[in-house]
């Protein structure tokens, strides 16, 4: 008699052979290619993919036509820009809008607005799109990391004083995938050492504190209309405030430092740039905008009864929000991986299994603290000008964030498509996930 010794690999895919066969000689084969994850050669849990984003249909045709058509594509001339930015305003319950070129503009003008120079520290989350930190090192200052909650992926409050110096000139928070930050502790922060807070809201459109909109708690509210966001136009952005001397100073750096009230016959008073938005842009933005409460709805409540059905399924955990928090509007869904609980499968395999399945998800941020192109931002002339050798040494040490190593590990997300559909694709999803659970072990083996 010929005796075999399999190892553990061999025995588990043997094992799932073995069980499709048996089930197949029962006439349960459909069964096993519909159970089967799409990784181990299963029919996958989607057979149609999501809804497409952005959502387009005659309404932006027809805004989109007219601005062409009256050929006034440069805010100058004409006044939809003008328009858009009363509503958006209004929206939020701003004082002020105005339209720029897309979100990492928005946030380097507000920079400008509020002070920031060469040579100085913004107070920045590590866990966020690098744009954030762009608009800092476009200033020549330094980006200082707090760390993150890993319970609502945020910047952590508690982090942010000891990051502050006598070089600290503003606070950047970011309200992370349409879930705010906390407000609260932040204002406070930045109330008792007397600096600016600059919301970074490019992904939180709408989103609430406590019943306000975010971007209007702090100095200054940052906007981006970039084609992933809930608000699209392709590239734009805008930035919000309640003080007019900001938006003065808004107005004169985005339009090439002409003051407003005095018109473009005076001459340049202020230092600024070109950062404009097209009349073309703000006609989608109109378009889009006559849609958003309505798709926002969609998006929450599918968000809603996702995060209901998560909480049955071990191992992967949605972000928390903070008590103020009265509204996401999630642009992402963000989550947690906990391997244990699937067999020990690596994230990247799990989140290869759940795309096999046709659910749109990836890997979270990385650190952005340690991003290569720091390193020889700080090394270039400007900075070695700006800071001693011994400041650029100690900013890694001064910059740990633990917390936020780990979440970079363990963070995932699904893009706002998954919530933009029925009941039923949310239902998928998770069905999705638990699919994948259950058959962990074979798929890390395999």
């Amino acid at each position: 008699m010929l005796r075999f010794t399999l190892g553990r690999r061999e025995f588990l895919t043997a094992s799932t052979v073995l069980a499709s066969a048996s089930l197949r000689s029962a006439g349960g084969a459909r069964f096993v290619a519909e159970s089967l994850p799409a990784v181990l050669g299963g029919t996958p849990v989607r057979s149609r993919p999501f809804p497409t984003w952005p959502v387009v249909d005659t309404r932006d045709e027809e805004r989109l036509l007219e601005a062409l058509r009256r050929k006034e594509w440069c805010r100058l001339y004409g006044n939809i820009t003008a328009t858009f930015e009363q509503r958006w305003a209004e929206k939020l319950g701003a004082r002020f809008a105005l339209g720029v070129v897309n979100g990492t503009n928005a946030l380097y003008a507000a920079l400008a607005a509020v002070g920031v120079e060469p040579g100085d520290e913004v107070i920045v989350p590590p866990y966020t799109f690098v744009a954030t930190v762009n608009a800092v090192v476009q200033h020549y200052a330094l980006p200082v990391f707090t760390d993150t909650d890993a319970n609502t992926f945020q910047m952590d409050p508690t982090t942010i004083e000891d990051r502050i110096s006598n070089r600290t000139r503003c606070l950047l928070p970011v309200h992370l995938g349409g879930n705010p930050a906390d407000l609260d502790r932040i204002l406070d922060v930045a109330r008792r050492r007397s600096l600016p807070v600059v919301e970074d809201a490019c992904q939180a459109h709408a989103a609430e504190w406590k019943g306000r909109k975010v971007g209007t708690l702090g100095d200054v509210g940052c906007f981006s209309f970039q084609t992933t966001k809930i608000l699209p136009c392709g590239e734009g952005g805008c930035i919000v405030t309640q003080r007019e001397d900001l938006y003065d100073a808004f107005h004169a750096f985005h339009n090439n430092g002409r003051d407003r009230h005095l018109g473009e016959q005076k001459g340049y008073l202020h230092q600024g740039s070109n950062l404009r938005l097209t009349e073309l842009q703000a006609a989608v933005l109109l378009a889009q905008l006559d849609k958003f409460d309505e798709l926002c709805r969609r998006r929450e409540a599918n968000a809603h009864r996702l995060e209901t059905a998560l909480k049955q399924i071990p191992g992967v955990e949605p972000a928390a929000s903070y008590a103020g928090c009265t509204r996401n509007t999630y642009y992402i869904v963000m989550l947690r991986y906990d391997p244990s609980a699937f067999a020990g499968l690596p994230r990247e395999r799990f989140l290869t299994a759940l795309q096999q399945e046709g659910v749109p998800a990836w890997s979270g941020y990385r650190p952005l603290e340690k991003e290569p192109f720091l390193e020889r931002v700080f090394g270039s002339r400007a900075y070695r000008r700006l800071f001693s050798e011994n400041e650029l040494r100690q900013w890694s040490e001064r910059c740990r964030c633990p917390q936020n190593d780990a979440l970079c590990e363990e963070g995932f997300f699904l893009s706002q498509e998954a919530l933009l559909g029925e009941p039923s694709d949310v239902d998928s999803i998770v069905e999705a996930i638990d699919r994948i659970r259950r058959y962990a072990e074979q798929i890390r083996e395999s």
